[in-house]
């Protein structure tokens, strides 16, 4: 039978009544499964710790959503030992076969996407929308990478020459350690771990220790589908002795990292060292998180540009490695523009995630939120002017209003370091060229924007932004699978490009065959 051609999966409309009373069935399925305790699991073996933790519900951080057990060094030599015997049986499984176990997962997510999503409404603080975007585009990695791999399975173009064939292959690397974030913590998670295996690989999945429920919906649906086994690895726990272990384990044949600057350089520096019997270069695929800007000229609809800034700047509380961070404005229309983003943000409503009232939810923990207005507090002290927000908002949850601090200096703190959350900077350009250049100044280039109707400034802009991901007259987040392939330049990363046609290749390596013929 014919595999259709890829179509994003769409997103839920929640003003139907039908999809409303959904959503809210499989809130109430997943209240109802809150505080379980979880396993390790490596291979056919779940195991119990000693030490173990908590993930939290941050809109109410009293609330449990499940216990997990805490990882040590010496379980990380026995996961990568599983996933590497495992690799040697996986590895010979068809391509085709692979690919269909990523059908039948999307297939399956696609009947239950509302509790998927429900568990990341009470786990990680999304709201409504942000969940159901974030389980579309899980479902779009299963069905875009399972096509890719029959697309790199299927005969490769090789220039003929007389009396030899020759072919190339693409066959996978082996282990993998798969670090994923919280933020997508189904999406991400899906697609980096989804990769792998259906390239040939073997993991061990070490989900965000903010996120390890979301993670282990998504192993048990592997497992559900038929997934042996020993291909993908289970391990909670906080990064430290045990993260290190996996990265630098001589078995460990790639490490795919999503996270921030700071950890992928720690991962970058551990996996460059050759071990003791290891017989390879290990690969590193990272994604480190961006300083991004939206740049608005004199010639285009404010009116439209501001609401995608704050759509950009404070979906899901600002915590996307894409999110609009620092609005760049040309002078001429600069307070006009700073009005009228005032006037949004302000009225931006702040609260638990599972109340589909609310725009914005928590931040991920009492860390992040503490960071995040110490950040706020830099940015005034630095001479910025608060216009919008600034403070914690009101409720038991780690809830902060939607921020905006104007007049902030290219240079200043907030200008340059990532935060994280809902703080939107706006900085005062003299002209495009200016603001271009402002834009430029930073160590990250994941995405970035122009609102422009000129079409020479369009495509100035289209040669000079140094982003990865650069968009012209809309919002700089919302990057779909297939459509906006994903990664970016500089200290965001290896440009890794998740969700187009080039990431498998740095899961698998190709032989080249060449026979002699009469």
């Amino acid at each position: 039978m014919a595999i259709p051609t890829f179509k994003n999966e769409p997103l839920t409309d929640f003003t139907k009544p039908a999809n409303r009373r959904a959503m809210e069935k499989a809130l109430a399925k997943v209240k109802s499964m809150l505080g379980r305790e979880y396993p390790i699991v490596m291979g056919e073996e779940e195991i119990l710790t000693q030490d173990k933790f908590n993930s939290y519900n941050p809109s109410s951080p009293a609330e449990i959503i499940g216990v997990f057990q805490k990882a040590d060094a010496a379980l990380a030599d026995k996961a990568v030992e599983t996933a590497a015997a495992k690799f040697e049986e996986w590895k010979w499984v068809e391509p085709k076969k692979r690919a269909e176990y990523l059908f039948k997962a999307a297939k399956i997510m696609r009947k239950r996407k509302h509790e998927f999503s429900a568990v990341m409404v009470y786990e990680v603080g999304k709201t409504w929308p942000e969940a159901d975007a974030d389980t579309a585009e899980a479902i779009d990695f299963l069905e875009f990478y399972a096509r890719e791999m029959l697309r790199y399975a299927s005969k490769q173009p090789v220039t003929k020459i007389p009396k030899e064939k020759n072919e190339l292959v693409y066959i996978p690397l082996g282990v993998g350690v798969v670090v994923p974030p919280w933020n997508f913590a189904l999406a991400i998670l899906a697609g980096m771990s989804s990769a792998a295996i259906v390239c040939g690989n073997t993991i061990v999945l070490k989900p965000s220790s903010d996120s390890p429920l979301t993670g282990w919906m998504y192993f048990e649906l592997m497992r559900e589908v038929g997934i042996p086994a020993g291909v993908i690895n289970f391990v909670s726990g906080p990064g430290g002795s045990f993260g290190n272990a996996i990265v630098a384990h001589p078995k460990t044949r790639f490490i795919s990292f999503t996270g921030s600057k700071e950890v992928g350089i720690h991962v970058n520096e551990l996996a460059a060292k050759v071990q003791p019997g290891q017989k390879w270069l290990k690969r590193v695929i990272a994604e480190m998180g961006g300083k991004d800007s939206i740049v608005i000229d004199e010639q285009t609809n404010l009116e439209a540009a501001a609401q995608a800034t704050i759509a950009s700047a404070f979906g899901f509380q600002g915590q996307k490695c894409s999110a609009a961070s620092r609005a760049i404005v040309v002078e001429k229309v600069y307070d006009k523009f700073v009005d009228l983003i005032k006037e949004k943000a302000s009225k931006i409503k702040v609260g638990q995630s599972d109340d589909p009232a609310n725009y914005m939810g928590p931040v991920i923990n009492e860390s992040s939120h503490r960071k995040i207005l110490a950040y706020i507090e830099k940015g005034i002290q630095e001479g910025g002017r608060l216009i919008a927000g600034g403070s914690k908002a009101p409720g038991d949850g780690y809830f902060i209003q939607a921020t905006v601090i104007a007049d902030v200096h290219p240079k200043s703190t907030i200008s340059q370091e990532e935060i994280f959350g809902p703080v939107l900077a706006i900085i005062k350009a003299k002209d495009f060229s200016n603001a271009l250049e402002i834009a430029n100044d930073t160590e990250f280039g994941l995405t970035g924007g122009v609102w422009t109707n000129n079409r020479k400034k369009i495509e100035k802009a289209k040669k000079e932004f140094h982003v990865g991901n650069f968009y012209i007259n809309r919002k700089i987040t919302g990057a779909m699978v297939g459509v906006h392939p994903f990664g970016g330049f500089n200290m965001s990363g290896t440009d890794s490009k998740a969700g187009g046609r080039d990431y498998l290749l740095l899961m698998m390596q190709a032989k080249s065959i060449s026979e002699k013929v009469k």
